[in-house]
């Protein structure tokens, strides 16, 4: 082929091609109509070519489609120049994507390192103010407005294994300070339930495992005298039938110095505890709880000692501090049996409860065994709403929490109280008087940790040789703990 030959097929070629253009432009600038594409499928295109719905809101096979399926389908010129078949259309309804992506595993919690520790502490400063008669005067001298820490305590506990807890507190208020309080190691969920070991609160009556954190009044009442509180020893607990019975018996050298110790051939104890709520509607707060206590203990010296004052914290019997009203002195005595019983009621806001307790000092006088005695009823009632629930593994009743804390958008909970409560030490040949308390309350609870109560005490007093005597008390507290 000469030049002159392939310039003139090279012309031929590029005119076919603009004319193939030409025309395929023009169909494009029709207006709208329905082609039939070569697979028999209906497809409608606009002035601009692209897709259109039908009146449905989709294609004829309710698919959608592209412009690209469309082209993909009309034979073409390679570059060879060859007519190439069309390539198959894509699927019409292609798989969705998930809308989320498949879940993944959750990751594993670290397993708890031990041993673990937590530091708690609170404080309570306490402010007295005394009003005697000329008897009280006479039986106690003239007792001196006071103001002092009640209590200043720090304590860790945790856990060292997995069922294993623990407790250290140290109280820095007391004299002598500072000294033991809580002191322990415990084994947790055993089949029977726990076991304690260390110097702890003993199992007896309603008011001693109550914290003193959460009490209603200052102190606790009277008959508390006679409990032999914190000891050294041993003590199994637990709950049964769903949390209404609670049960705890505990073994102990006694009596326990400020730093748990014990000394002497005899100084051993035993406790008991059981309670169970007769009913119990958390949601209501209206439980019905009964129990019974009962103590037997041996002190290591032969010798037993009772005394106490009205319900305020300034009692240690050293320089400086509230005397003692009652007093037993000290008894010769091989071993002391006391017996317990309690019964509380509540309802919403209102807290009624009630203990008796008498101590039978066995015997070491001409006619037989004393027998010394004590009681007490208190109600409580929650003004702004809230309630003191009721513990049920421990069959005690806890803290009031306010609804709204004091401060900008509340004034915290507000509670009042009152309570009778009395001693009787005489039984001859004891003759250590008798001594009965009334006591109104108003608690004010700025939060779940702060506290400010305020109470007054109003003491009967009846004491050889001056007979009647009486003594007021005002009494302030401002609390906090952590």
């Amino acid at each position: 082929m000469t030049i002159h030959s392939f310039r003139c097929c090279f012309v031929r070629l590029v005119t076919i091609g603009l004319i193939n253009s030409l025309l395929v432009a023009s169909v494009l600038a029709t207006t709208p109509r329905n082609i039939t594409d070569l697979s028999g499928n209906h497809v409608h295109f606009d002035s601009l070519g692209e897709d259109v719905a039908d009146d449905s809101g989709t294609f004829g096979d309710s698919s959608p489609i592209d412009t690209a399926g469309y082209w993909s389908q009309i034979p073409m010129s390679s570059e060879s120049g060859t007519i190439t078949e069309p390539k198959s259309a894509p699927p019409s309804n292609p798989p969705s994507a998930p809308l989320l992506p498949p879940p993944k595993s959750k990751p594993k919690a670290d397993p708890p390192k031990y041993p673990s520790i937590d530091v708690t502490g609170f404080f309570q400063l306490d402010a007295a103010w005394f009003n005697q008669d000329a008897a009280s005067r006479l039986i106690d001298g003239d007792i001196p407005d006071l103001i002092d820490f009640r209590r200043a305590r720090l304590a860790a506990k945790g856990k060292v294994a997995e069922n294993f807890a623990y407790m250290i507190e140290f109280d820095f208020a007391f004299p002598g300070r500072p000294n033991f309080m809580d002191v322990w190691v415990e084994a947790q969920q055993l089949p029977f339930g726990n076991l304690r070991i260390g110097q702890f609160r003993q199992a007896f009556g309603m008011d001693g495992p109550t914290s003193v954190k959460d009490l209603t009044f200052l102190e606790r009442a009277l008959p508390f005298v006679f409990v032999p509180f914190r000891q050294t020893g041993l003590m199994a607990y637990g709950t049964e039938f769903d949390d209404a019975v609670t049960w705890a018996v505990s073994g102990y050298r006694f009596p326990a110095d400020p730093f748990g110790g014990t000394f002497g051939d005899k100084g051993y104890g035993l406790s008991t505890r059981v309670t169970t709520a007769l009913f119990n509607v958390p949601d209501e707060n209206l439980v019905a709880h009964i129990g019974g206590s009962y103590s037997y203990n041996r002190p290591s010296t032969g010798l037993v000692r009772y005394a106490t004052t009205p319900e305020v914290g300034f009692n240690f019997g050293v320089a400086g501090t509230v005397p003692f009203f009652v007093d037993t002195g000290a008894l010769t005595t091989d071993s002391v049996s006391l017996y317990g019983i309690e019964a509380a009621f509540s309802l919403q806001g209102l807290l009624i409860q009630a203990e008796a307790v008498a101590a039978e000092i066995d015997p070491s006088f001409a006619s037989g065994s004393a027998w010394l005695k004590g009681a007490y009823a208190q109600i409580s009632y929650v003004l702004t709403g809230e309630v003191r629930p009721y513990n049920a593994k421990q069959g005690v009743y806890g803290r009031v929490k306010p609804n709204c804390d004091f401060g900008a958008h509340g004034g915290g909970a507000w509670e009042v109280a009152a309570r009778y409560s009395y001693l009787d030490f005489n039984d001859a040949p004891v003759m250590g008087g008798r001594l009965s308390d009334v006591t109104a309350g108003l608690n004010w609870y700025l939060n779940s940790f702060t506290k400010l109560q305020f109470n007054y005490i109003h003491a009967f007093l009846n004491r050889a040789p001056v007979g009647d005597a009486s003594a007021d008390v005002f009494a302030l507290r401002c609390q906090l703990d952590f």
